[in-house]
């Protein structure tokens, strides 16, 4: 709302509020979907890191037109489209190793919430009744357009709103709909009908949060009409001002640098992502970007991540290596190579500290990951002995910094279909290796380099060592 970077003072010392939009279950989550998902779950993580007692609240908007008209064409009712892709949002976003938010409210079960608040709004004179709809005055909430910038003359003058003479104002906006033909209802004092948009998000996270809490996200498509209207709502039903300390919005996705959108045929879901790429691609692809910049999706830049996660892979496998190696005590190189460690760990917290930067926190990483292969290379290959105390250092290091990320976590379940296919040729490949390794003591060259060919246009790369030969995926 200052826009600006603030210092972050919680509104309960030690504790962190925090409530993130959640999705429409109408279709499987796109990739538009994920990106705020990924970016509030590495925030909430760095969060507890930093010891702040964190209360995570996510709603699922699951009354909604879209669903509406979804269900009407598949001849079900509202609840059976909403609960079957919940479950998939879920699917999905376990694969992209986002953690559970502490409480997910629905729609559907806060109606007697969002009543009591429409009710409120009457009361203080920011709703009027219409009809059986309700509506909010704008004219009267001396705040509204702050968010967005914009001011009420502003916003009528480009606005595309329906007219309905019915309205007190054409910025009014509706807080209750009376109910019509297929569509489902509640009963309310102003009769049946269902909560408008932006009612549920106002509702919800006052009841679980508070009058005034910390943190709100979503998408920079959300700060006007929705945010702005939830402010309007929630301090005109609380008379508490500020509703929300911290306004935190990601920025656009495009596809290949044109708007996302289904007419334009570039709409992605997770699912056709994921059955191309690993879910820690498309995770570490979302992370590299700092989350309030515009991110450019296209198949180049995802197979670029998916490179520079595998150069992250070795050095984590490298240092799984060093910490098998009997040590021994420090020398003057490692005992500055672990001043290095811990000046890599702390530039990486302040890249985090400053504005949740996981694009400079994520360098760092590839920094360490660079000392890590550097040290592997001369203790495999040199003979010399690692200083253990460093091998912990970074170890430890590492391990901070991937579980603030949240890549490079063990988690099997989290492959797509198309790791798992690979994964049962995995026994195939071994044995070509194998085959190759005999060819080598026998000393038939041709025959071990013509494997390795064959391995190579399969896109198995092999190296070398002397722990043995180890092999990846181009």
């Amino acid at each position: 709302m200052t826009r600006k970077k603030e210092e972050f003072v919680p509104l309960h010392p030690g504790k962190v509020g925090i409530y993130v939009c959640g999705v429409t279950p109408y279709n499987h989550p796109h990739i538009g979907n994920a990106r705020p998902f990924v970016v509030w779950d590495v925030i909430h993580r760095f969060l507890e890191h930093e010891g702040y007692d964190v209360t995570h609240v996510q709603n699922f908007t699951d009354v909604d037109d879209k669903i509406i008209r979804e269900a009407n064409k598949e001849g079900v009712t509202w609840d059976v489209i909403a609960n079957r892709y919940i479950k998939a949002y879920f699917e999905v976003m376990d694969k992209l190793h986002v953690r559970r938010a502490h409480v997910y409210p629905r729609v559907s079960d806060h109606i007697p919430d969002i009543i009591h608040t429409v009710q409120q709004l009457i009361d203080h004179g920011y709703g009027y009744v219409v009809d059986g709809d309700v509506y909010y005055r704008v004219e009267k909430f001396e705040h509204y357009g702050e968010l967005s910038g914009r001011t009420l003359d502003d916003m009528m003058a480009g606005a595309r709103v329906d007219v309905d003479e019915r309205k007190e104002n054409p910025m009014d906006f509706a807080l209750w709909k009376s109910a019509k033909p297929g569509e489902p209802s509640w009963d309310s004092p102003w009769g049946k009908g269902r909560p408008g948009w932006h009612i549920e998000c106002s509702t919800m996270s006052t009841k679980y949060l508070g009058s005034s809490f910390d943190f709100h996200g979503g998408g920079s498509d959300l700060i006007f009409p929705h945010h702005e209207n939830e402010i309007a709502q929630s301090e005109g039903a609380t008379c508490c001002h500020p509703f929300v300390r911290y306004w935190v919005h990601n920025g656009f996705i495009t596809i290949n640098e044109e708007k996302m959108s289904k007419s334009l045929g570039n709409f992605f879901t997770v699912l056709d992502i994921l059955k191309e790429y690993e879910p820690e691609v498309l995770r570490y692809f979302i992370l590299q970007t700092h989350y309030r910049s515009p991110l450019d999706f296209s198949d180049a830049r995802l197979k670029e991540a998916s490179r520079s996660l595998e150069r992250l892979r070795t050095a984590a496998q490298n240092l799984t290596e060093l910490k098998g190696v009997i040590s021994v005590g420090p020398d003057e190189d490692s005992l500055a190579l672990r001043e290095k460690v811990s000046g890599f760990v702390e530039s990486f917290l302040e890249a985090m500290r400053d504005d949740f930067n996981t694009s400079l926190a994520i360098s760092y990483l590839f920094a360490l990951g660079k000392e890590i292969n550097i040290l592997h290379q001369s203790v495999m290959t040199g003979g010399q002995k690692p200083d253990g105390k460093l091998v912990d250092m970074m170890d430890k290091a590492w391990k901070e910094m991937t579980s603030i990320i949240g890549i490079l976590e063990e988690d099997p379940g989290a492959k797509t279909e198309a790791v798992k296919d690979a994964d049962e040729d995995a026994a195939a490949i071994e044995s070509l290796i194998a085959e190759r390794q005999e060819a080598r003591k026998a000393k038939d060259f041709k025959k071990a380099d013509a494997i390795r060919d064959e391995l190579a246009q399969k896109g198995i790369l092999l190296e070398d060592t002397p722990q043995g030969v180890r092999w990846k995926r181009q």
